[in-house]
């Protein structure tokens, strides 16, 4: 297959796991199974569908740092809360 249909794929699954997530209910693991999923797909998005994986280390730690660092945000946020 594809590099593309691979990362069609697994982004479907992924989102798959988020919506599973979502739908189970409330709660800090739960919030956690989603940013996993989702910096899951950011990974994927940066590294396979626009194939940053080749280039310069700074624009790719630059373009994964960003969910990374949202991800955090978002989970100081529900652990303060």
């Amino acid at each position: 297959m594809k590099t593309l249909s691979l990362c069609w794929i697994g982004l479907a699954l992924l989102s798959l796991v988020t919506v599973g997530f979502g739908s189970a209910g409330s709660g800090a693991l739960m919030a956690g199974g989603v940013l996993v999923a989702a910096l899951g797909k950011a990974w994927l998005i940066v590294d396979r569908f626009m194939e940053l994986h080749r280039a310069p280390r700074f624009w790719r730690g630059l373009l994964l740092a960003w969910p990374l660092a949202m991800a955090a945000a978002i989970g100081l946020t529900l652990a303060l809360r």
